[in-house]
């Protein structure tokens, strides 16, 4: 989604914001912040251990049938190897159902719309803060910065302020600004259009109440994260 992104109106947001603030605001767009790894093996794993004996129980499954049959074949005392050989395609089942699922759950796709919003939330917050440390050890002693963090293919978004912008603000303005991406990256929206009005929105915020008093650095980082 980084290619349906018009940086420059972002940077023209930004400057046309901190012109009005003493306070800078530094926007930061990901594709996505992780590869979510483990996603795929907590499918692959799950579906392979649960679906065959749901469709054993369900009598859906041909390996019924065909332990059925080694059973009548083995009366005779063949026993062992008919029940060994049943455990033997239940593994064999499991596995190749297994390495299918894992296949398909990593085509990044397929990946993104199974991995819990909850995950997805947590990689992008741990994410943004970062950014947000080494927004503030770039800053120095400065209190008056404002991050927009924008995962887009996680579709997720963090808005942090430093400590004195956040005791006069409040939650009103970051929410509002979310809430504005959020809106904007749905399917067939512009999603700069969002990231702009999230811009022109903590500019407002900064600028009533650190209106400007000189030059500061106008930032715009865009770029990949992973894990």
């Amino acid at each position: 989604m980084l290619s349906a992104i018009d940086e420059k109106r972002i940077a023209e947001a930004v400057s046309r914001a901190e012109e009005k603030t003493s306070g800078e605001i530094l926007v930061v767009l990901a594709e996505e912040v992780s590869k979510y790894r483990e996603v795929p093996l907590a499918w692959a794993a799950a579906l392979a251990l649960s679906l065959p004996p749901i469709a054993l129980s369900l009598s859906l499954a041909p390996l019924i049938d065909l332990a059925r049959d080694n059973w009548l074949v083995a009366e005779g005392g063949g026993l062992a190897r008919a029940l060994g050989f049943s455990v033997a395609v239940y593994a064999a089942v499991q596995i190749i159902l297994f390495l299918v699922v894992l296949a398909i759950v990593h085509i990044p796709e397929v990946r993104r719309h199974l991995t819990p919003r909850m995950l997805k939330q947590h990689r992008v917050a741990k994410a943004a803060h970062h950014q947000f440390v080494a927004m503030g050890a770039r800053a120095g002693e400065s209190e008056t910065g404002v991050l927009i963090f924008v995962a887009l293919a996680d579709r997720q978004t963090q808005i942090l302020a430093d400590a004195a912008i956040h005791q006069k603000c409040g939650e009103t303005p970051w929410k509002r600004a979310a809430d504005a991406i959020a809106g904007a990256m749905k399917v067939g929206a512009d999603p700069t259009a969002g990231i702009v009005e999230a811009v022109e929105i903590c500019g407002a915020a900064l600028a009533e109440h650190f209106p400007a008093s000189g030059s500061h650095l106008h930032a715009f980082s865009p770029g990949p994260l992973e894990d």
